[in-house]
């Protein structure tokens, strides 16, 4: 190859770097210093995650780069799958002969090092040592790199960039490689860093719309979380989308202490969730009865059927607005109030009814006639029939596809009468006895079903005319139920028969996301739970694990992850973490979702709204963690209530 020829390659070949990497037009210069592998001290169950490996890049200073270079960014430096020029030249031109392999670092620690302060001790003359200090301020607003230089502590993000230098193309491989330590450290820029985190999602979003039967009423530009916490200091913004349907049927979780914003995440998600399909439907177990105000614009939208579940009947507007929690800047606010109201004249609030009599399954008729046959074991002919009533009811079960779970019916009631008392008269059971008091009483059952079938909506919702809301056209169901038995017994059974329904049914769409807000209540650690707190995070569980299967999801939200229980935590697949400031939750999280623990120290100085986002499906790259500050879900209120 002659000179030209090298010439024009290097100028291909800087013009290609130049569209995926920054330097911040020069002022960043940096080499990997060092590759130290990390020591793992602490094996116990819930010990926190660390990186295999801390890679130390060292970079020239600049008074810039420490306002310009942010955590969270990604570094590429080359690693040994990457062909060296020598090693081009010798070997048979291949496919990849040109391509160029480096191994993706993110950057957990930045700090500036000082040679001067450096040499500094405790025993140094102290005179001198206020000297080398004062002077080091002044070093700081120069760029004398003789002296002073950046300090990087990076972590391998298990990701690979290929550059294909042939057409100027990259892709990312999963994998680690190890880097070539005193290579060159590049930056990636802002729109190779929307490309890696949002390509791919925009692609399936745009699929999903084109699949659509009737079109969302939120475009895809406008289905972005956030933006990505990088580049702020250059005035560049880059937004994160998600995939809000795998990011449903795969579940989610959102971590973060009191005032870390849960709420406001939770509910703007919640809301392009809806907005940005046509069909995805949402139930909200609201035990601190706040989401009507976080919602309240899609409450007011004609076009999403929606329906507010109170714990007690409500007589008017004003009582609808003193039972809604509200943040503390919107409880005097007219506009508020009025919101609310037009809600309730909506005529979609309503109060949650047990019923006064509750419709036997056919399980519990089963069950009636086992203990009838234990009583009647000496009793030969009454064994004979009590087991042909069992076979004509099994034969009932098995001809209408139903199961015993079911609740039965009144045809089936008098089908049951005709044959019990058939079989009394044919096996000659004596009419005082217990077997024959309990065929003769069966008719009963006719009136428990009548009454239950005459409820009507205005006088409340049971269980099961809720679980019929979720089975049709409503997309919002919201139960804003403050005491904790009624709304536990009440997620036992939804979720429980919805399962049951999608199993029969062999149904995965609509998408359901079940949300289960100050989750501790709902998902409590099985080894501290008792009664229906244990029969409730069981219940959730079994939602969870077999849920992404038949189309629905679940999303816990919390602020005390420790409390959780961990089987359920370990089925979701994407997370936003905030500030967790207790120790033990950062382990769980570290643990459970394989974050590193350096990373999660990074959430102590988030400000509220600021996210760690990870996710093995719903993101543009897997399992990568991404710092981004989500949109303000107030912002969208205020907008809504000044309309």
């Amino acid at each position: 190859m002659n000179q030209t020829e090298d010439n024009n390659k290097k100028v291909n070949s800087d013009t290609i770097f130049s569209s995926i990497f920054t330097d911040f037009e020069g002022r960043f210069k940096g080499r990997l210093g060092a590759v130290i592998p990390t020591k793992i001290f602490n094996a116990s169950e819930n010990a926190p995650i660390s990186a295999r490996y801390d890679c130390r890049i060292k970079a020239g200073y600049h008074k810039d780069i420490m306002r310009l270079l942010e955590e969270g960014m990604i570094v590429a430096v080359r690693n040994f799958k990457s062909k060296t020029e020598n090693q081009k030249k010798t070997e048979d031109r291949t496919e990849n002969s040109s391509d160029k392999r480096f191994t993706l670092l993110v950057i957990s620690r930045i700090w500036p090092d000082h040679y001067g302060l450096r040499g500094l001790s405790d025993s140094t003359y102290y005179p001198m040592q206020f000297e080398v200090i004062e002077q080091s301020v002044m070093d700081w607003e120069g760029d004398d790199m003789s002296t002073m230089m950046i300090q990087l502590s990076t972590i391998p993000i298990n990701y690979d960039l290929i550059i294909h230098e042939d057409d100027g193309s990259y892709e990312f491989a999963k994998g680690f490689s190890y880097p070539i330590i005193g290579d060159e450290a590049y930056l990636l820029n802002a729109e190779t860093i929307r490309d890696m985190y949002n390509k791919k999602i925009l692609e399936q979003l745009q699929k999903e719309k084109e699949k659509a039967k009737n079109g969302a009423t939120l475009d895809i530009n406008e289905q972005n979380i956030g933006i990505i916490k990088m580049f702020e200091n250059s005035k560049e913004k880059i937004p994160i989308f998600v995939n809000y349907d795998n990011m449903i049927r795969y579940h989610f979780g959102i971590f973060s202490f009191t005032g870390g914003g849960k709420s406001n995440l939770l509910s703007n998600l919640l809301r392009k969730i809806l907005l940005g399909s046509s069909d995805n439907k949402i139930v909200i177990f609201d035990i601190s009865s706040e989401y009507p105000f976080l919602l309240m614009d899609i409450f007011n939208n004609s076009a999403i059927k929606s329906k507010i579940i109170l714990e007690s009947p409500i007589k008017n507007s004003d009582q609808f607005y003193i039972s809604v929690v509200k943040p503390r800047d919107y409880e005097e606010n007219e506009n508020v109030r009025r919101s609310l109201a037009k809600i309730y004249d909506k005529g979609i609030v309503s109060h949650f009814i047990k019923p006064q009599d509750v419709t036997p399954t056919f399980h519990i008729i089963l069950e009636q006639l086992y203990k009838l046959r234990e009583e009647s074991s000496n009793r030969p002919h009454y064994i004979s029939a009590i087991g042909e009533i069992q076979r004509k009811i099994v034969e009932f079960i098995i001809q209408n596809e139903l199961v015993e779970k079911d609740p039965i019916n009144e045809r089936f009631v008098q089908l049951l009468v005709t044959h019990a008392l058939q079989a009394m008269e044919k096996f000659k059971v004596n009419e005082k006895s217990t077997l024959f008091g309990w065929a003769a009483s069966l008719e009963y059952l006719i009136n428990s079903i009548q009454k239950n079938d005459s409820k009507k909506s205005d006088d409340g919702f049971t269980t099961d005319q809720i679980i019929n809301m979720i089975d049709g056209d409503t997309r919002l169901v919201c139960l804003s139920i403050s005491d904790p038995y009624k709304i536990k017994d009440i997620v036992i059974n939804i979720s429980n028969e919805i399962l049951r329904r999608r199993k029969r049914q062999f149904k995965v769409r609509p998408y359901v996301l079940f949300v289960f807000d100050e989750a501790q209540e709902f998902v409590a650690d099985l080894s501290n739970s008792r009664g229906i707190d244990k029969e409730c995070s069981q219940e959730v569980e079994t939602l969870l694990r077999q849920g992404r299967k038949y189309g629905l999801g679940g999303c816990i939200a919390t602020q005390r992850i420790a409390y959780l229980n961990t089987s359920a935590l370990q089925q979701l697949h994407t997370y936003f973490v905030g500030t967790l400031p207790r120790p033990y939750d950062r382990n769980v999280v570290s643990s459970t979702f394989t974050i590193d623990q350096g990373i999660l120290e990074k959430t102590l100085e988030f400000a509220p709204g600021e996210w760690l986002l990870s996710s093995y499906i719903a993101t543009g790259i897997e399992n990568i963690p991404i710092f981004i500050k989500a949109d303000n879900s107030e912002k969208v209120l205020e907008e809504f209530l000044t309309k």
